[in-house]
């Protein structure tokens, strides 16, 4: 089985705490203050954490959630200290995290063929960092010793073609392509064949972000997952989409259209070290039941870092 997912990297800790300092800073400085002078846990100071969880967009259920908790733990004389405070909150943070996960666990199962090719489908909108994540989860496949074919199935957008293969050399992997306007789902076909009979580990298939109406959209990603699974059975096994951090709860309504229509089974988030709302991994992940799988950090080719919670939540206060 390709290990997708496995343990995170040893910089993993420094990487993102550096992805969400400016999400720290907001967040973590306005704990500690609402404790300068002694001050006493009241009904006033709550509405303050409250404004604070919400402008780091970590979202209204979520932050509902922490602050019952917090309330619980007053109620009972359990908590007195920003430090106290802050473990509260971070524990909560990894229980939403870790509960998706483990709910989209049988999503990650092998592929029906054993070891043979997985096939990973890259889903979102236009400008979310599509292209890019392919390239960066590419490199880090190749990095762990996996042969790697790429499929160029946004034959509506010819830019989307040369970003993928410009790629695809910086990669040293194969592309497969047709010219700009073809049947996305024949480039599969092409793909997936060639990558099976290569005996690739992995086909990552990159599809497109705007057709003329998202009932189109959805529909010819549906006929692209038939196809796949023609050549091999239970293909694809990981769709993933790709999400923009910096456009926090609006994104959220683009991830429900595509979590109704085509079985998404991780995130990929991306430009997570360019908005201060780095929250919304938890939003996402409370609303949609999704685990994020990987985070962008920086815009380098290694900057993608698989995602773990509880390094994620430590990340937002120490």
């Amino acid at each position: 089985m390709i290990t997708l997912f496995g343990k995170p990297e040893p910089t993993l800790a420094e990487r993102l705490k550096a992805s969400v300092s400016k999400t720290k800073a907001a967040l973590s400085e306005t704990v500690d203050n609402l404790f300068l002078g002694e001050r006493k846990i009241d009904p006033s100071l709550l509405k303050e954490l409250e404004t604070a969880l919400l402008s780091a967009d970590l979202g209204v259920k979520p932050t509902r959630e922490i602050l019952d908790a917090v309330r619980e733990k007053l109620d009972r004389n359990a908590l007195s200290d920003a430090a106290q405070l802050k473990r509260e909150i971070k524990s909560h943070i990894v229980r939403i995290l870790n509960s998706s996960a483990s709910a989209s666990a049988a999503n990650l199962a092998p592929s029906a063929n054993g070891d043979g090719t997985r096939v990973i489908f890259i889903v979102g909108v236009n400008g979310a960092g599509k292209t890019t994540s392919i390239g960066k989860l590419a490199n880090r496949l190749k990095q762990e010793g996996l042969s790697v074919v790429l499929c160029a199935a946004d034959t509506f957008r010819a830019a989307a073609i040369e970003q993928l293969e410009i790629w695809a050399q910086r990669n040293g992997v194969e592309m497969i392509k047709q010219k700009s306007g073809a049947d996305p789902a024949a480039v599969v076909f092409d793909a997936v064949a060639a990558a099976k009979s290569r005996h690739a580990d992995a086909v990552i298939v990159d599809t497109a972000g705007r057709l003329h109406t998202k009932s189109n959209l959805m529909a010819e990603l549906d006929k692209m997952k038939r196809t796949a699974a023609k050549i091999i059975p239970g293909a694809p096994h990981d769709v993933l989409l790709v999400l923009d951090a910096t456009t926090g709860q609006n994104g959220l309504a683009q991830a429900r259209e595509f979590t109704s229509t085509v079985g998404v089974t991780g995130i990929i988030l991306t430009k997570l070290d360019g908005t201060a709302k780095g929250g919304i991994v938890v939003a996402i992940s409370r609303e949609l039941g999704l685990p994020i799988r990987f985070v962008g950090t920086g815009e380098q080719i290694n900057d993608l870092v698989p995602f773990d919670a509880e390094t994620y939540a430590n990340s937002l206060f120490d």
